[in-house]
């Protein structure tokens, strides 16, 4: 069993811990946590990690946010990976902070990254996990929120709300969909 996990995120220091990266962040808190490590290859750094008896190969897109789609066709191609056994780890402002939702398909709501996702697999019934990071921001001021850090409030629960998301990406590649989403649906 083989589960491509994607994180999404953009390269680079100045956008390291804003809001945007969660997906990046959520991988980087599980490497930490099991010890697999990154390394750059096409188009994503990329780690492989066994864990009860499956194959993980976790991606965090060297092509920016906006093609993330490019490398997860790639590494789903490479590794010849069932769709069904993609996982998406996203920001999600439609959600209060904190809040998580594992959903096994739906539209990309305006996200560009899940957008050319779409576009590249040429459907929308792929699973993902949607990370809230709440919507605390004034009129066309989206792009500005979703790159700024965290605050410092959050950043303070963050960790936790991190190692969440990593046990489930672990349940869903281990008991399935359905049951986690039982499970951890808020």
């Amino acid at each position: 069993m083989k589960y491509l996990i994607a994180g999404l995120g953009n390269i680079g220091p100045e956008y390291a811990l804003t809001r945007h990266n969660i997906g990046f962040m959520i991988l980087d808190r599980l490497a930490s946590e099991h010890g697999f490590k990154f390394s750059f290859e096409k188009l994503a750094y990329v780690a492989e990690w066994k864990y009860k008896g499956r194959q993980f190969v976790f991606i965090k897109p060297t092509t920016y946010m906006n093609l993330s789609g490019k490398a997860i066709r790639y590494y789903l191609d490479q590794y010849k990976i069932p769709q069904e056994n993609l996982l998406v780890l996203v920001d999600e402002l439609q959600l209060p902070f904190g809040t998580l939702r594992l959903k096994a398909k739906g539209s990309h709501g305006g996200h560009n990254g899940l957008r050319n996702i779409e576009e590249l697999l040429g459907t929308s019934a792929y699973p993902r996990i949607r990370f809230g990071i709440d919507n605390n921001f004034s009129k066309g001021r989206q792009v500005d929120y979703v790159l700024k850090p965290f605050t410092e409030e959050e950043f303070i629960t963050l960790p936790l709300f991190l190692d969440k998301a990593g046990e489930m990406v672990l349940s869903f590649c281990t008991l399935g969909i359905q049951r986690t989403m039982n499970n951890y649906n808020q």
